[in-house]
């Protein structure tokens, strides 16, 4: 039986920068953002967020900077007691990921700004430092990507509540 999980772009901690206690957007008014400086220890140089799936709170890396998002789990061995990460683009992309240098298997879920789910939900092998290296993508324009351990979205219909 599939179960209906409701992914809320309600970020709750840093995104975009700015002050803590603050809210500014993310060019675009249906994903308000609250900055809070928070990093991870697994992580550094990110900040964190809080989304909703499913009914639970999730808390995310979010890589919402062209720097951040080439970074993405790279080097990575785990999440960092975190639920996965969130990919924050200015405007619609059709741009690929890759697990180039990535060390877990992941799975990537991408959505519109409207928060439609693009495509199926991906599953990602790592392919360590081999050239060249598989790239995955919805095969349509996105906004969002939320990346999580292999696994982390099975058996679920995802949508995305702006």
């Amino acid at each position: 039986m599939i179960q209906r999980v409701v992914v809320a772009l309600v970020l709750l901690a840093a995104c975009s920068g700015g002050t803590p206690g603050t809210t500014a957007p993310i060019r675009t008014p249906s994903v308000p953002t609250t900055s809070s400086g928070t990093t991870t220890a697994g992580l550094p140089g990110f900040s964190t967020a809080t989304i909703g799936v499913g009914g639970d709170a999730w808390r995310v890396a979010v890589a919402d900077t062209p720097a951040l998002r080439r970074q993405g789990l790279m080097g990575a061995t785990d999440l960092g007691g975190l639920d996965g990460m969130l990919f924050v683009f200015e405007s619609d992309t059709t741009g690929r990921f890759w697990m180039k240098d990535t060390l877990i298997p992941l799975d990537i879920a991408f959505f519109t700004v409207d928060g439609a789910l693009v495509g199926d939900v991906i599953a990602m092998t790592p392919c360590g430092d081999a050239d060249p290296c598989p790239t995955y993508g919805p095969g349509a324009p996105y906004r969002f990507a939320v990346e999580t351990e292999a696994g982390g979205f099975d058996g679920v219909e995802l949508t995305l509540e702006p």
